[in-house]
C-alpha cells in the first residue's frame, strides 16, 4: 500500500514537472516583445539595468522566463551596447540572441549643413551615443587632422557633405570622422574630379565657393550662374565682395543688411578687403552648390544684387552701372519695409 501512494506521489511530481517544462517552453517560444520599436543600450548597460528598461518600457512580457533564459546563455555577463530594433511577436530566445550576440540595427545619421564645427558636433551627438564635445575635439586633434591632411577643424569641415548616412549608434568620434572621410572620396568620384580643369579651383576651393553659394541663394536653379559671376571674378583679380563672408568674419549670422561700415571688418575671410577665396569653408557646403560650382554657367556677368521683390532669386549684371541701378532698387525696396 505504502509502495503504491510513493509511487502515485512520483507520478504525479513528473506529470506536475512535465506540464511545468511544457509550460515554460510554451512561453519561451511564444510572442514575448508587446511594442515594436527601438532599443538603446548604453556603453557599460548592466543586465540588470537592461530588464528595468524592458520592463519600464512595458516592451516585452514574461520577463521573469526572459531572465532565466538569458542567464542560460551568458547574456548577463555579456550586454552589448547599441541600437536594437524591437519586432512585435519577437520570442524570448530572439530577444534574447539579438543581444546576446549584439546584432544592433543601423541608424540614419542626418548631417546637417552647419556654420560651425562645434555646431556639427552637436547636431551629431544628438543622434549617436557619443558626446558632442568629444567629437569636436577629435576634429581639433592635430593626430586627426593630419591623417587626413588637413591643417585645422576649419579644413576638417570641408570633409563633411550634408547627406544622410547609416551607421552604428555606438559609432565613436574617429569612427564617425572616418566615415565623413570615406564617403568624402567616395563623393569626389572621376567625374566630379574631372570638372576640377575647367574650374581652375582645388577641391578645398570648390568647397570654398559652394559655401559661399549656399549663404547667398536657396535658389538651386541659379546657383551655377552665381558660380559663374564668382569666378569671373575670380580670375578678373577682382575681390569677390561676397556679403556672407562679412557675416562670417562679424560672428553675426543674423545680420539682415549689410552697411559699409561692416565692409571694413578685419578679417581674412572678408572678401571686401581680401582678394581670392577664404581660407576655409564658411559653412558646411551641400552637394547642390558643390556640383553648380564644378558646372558653373559661362556669361559676361560680375555682378549680382537680390531681387527688390524678395523673391529669393538675383538680378546679374556685366557692368557696374547696372549693377548700381540693380542695387538702388533693392536698397529702396529694403527701406520701404523698415529693414535697417
Amino acid at each position: 500500500m505504502k509502495k503504491s501512494v510513493v509511487i502515485w506521489v512520483l507520478l504525479a511530481v513528473l506529470a506536475l514537472g512535465a506540464v511545468a517544462a511544457v509550460t515554460v517552453m510554451c512561453v519561451v517560444k511564444s510572442g514575448a516583445v508587446v511594442r515594436e520599436g527601438s532599443l538603446y543600450v548604453p556603453t557599460g548597460t548592466t543586465f540588470d539595468v537592461l530588464v528595468d528598461s524592458l520592463r519600464a518600457g512595458q516592451k516585452i512580457r514574461f520577463v521573469r522566463p526572459f531572465e532565466h533564459y538569458a542567464r542560460r546563455i551568458g547574456l548577463t555577463e555579456n550586454v552589448k551596447p547599441g541600437h536594437y530594433t524591437l519586432t512585435k511577436g519577437q520570442t524570448i530566445i530572439q530577444l534574447a540572441r539579438m543581444l546576446n550576440l549584439g546584432q544592433q540595427t543601423p541608424v540614419n545619421v542626418i548631417v546637417r549643413q552647419s556654420r560651425l564645427p562645434g555646431i556639427l558636433a552637436a547636431r551629431v551627438a544628438g543622434q549617436l551615443e557619443l558626446d558632442s564635445v568629444s567629437l569636436h575635439q577629435a576634429m581639433r586633434d592635430p593626430a586627426i587632422l593630419k591623417e587626413y591632411g588637413f591643417d585645422n577643424e576649419l579644413e576638417l569641415f570641408s570633409l563633411f557633405i550634408p547627406n544622410t548616412y547609416e551607421m552604428w549608434w555606438t559609432a565613436t568620434p574617429q569612427d564617425f570622422i572616418a566615415r565623413m572621410a570615406r564617403e568624402y572620396n567616395t563623393f569626389w568620384n572621376e567625374d566630379r574630379k574631372a570638372k576640377l580643369p575647367r574650374t581652375r579651383l582645388t577641391q578645398m576651393e570648390v568647397s570654398s565657393l559652394a559655401a559661399i553659394l549656399n549663404e547667398e541663394t536657396t535658389k538651386t536653379d541659379e546657383m551655377p550662374t552665381m558660380a559663374g559671376v564668382y569666378i569671373n571674378r575670380l580670375r578678373a583679380g577682382m575681390p569677390l565682395q561676397a556679403d556672407p563672408t562679412v557675416k562670417y568674419a562679424m560672428g553675426d549670422f543674423a545680420l539682415r543688411r549689410i552697411l559699409n561700415k561692416h565692409l571694413k571688418t578685419p578679417s581674412p575671410y572678408n572678401t571686401y578687403i581680401n582678394k581670392g577665396l577664404p581660407p576655409t569653408p564658411i559653412t558646411m557646403p551641400s552637394i547642390a552648390a558643390i556640383d553648380a560650382v564644378l558646372d558653373f554657367k559661362e556669361s559676361n556677368y560680375l555682378y549680382f544684387c537680390a531681387k527688390e521683390d524678395f523673391s529669393g532669386y538675383h538680378n546679374f549684371a556685366a557692368t557696374y552701372a547696372q549693377h548700381l541701378v540693380n542695387a538702388r532698387r533693392y536698397a529702396a525696396a529694403l527701406n520701404a519695409r523698415g529693414i535697417k
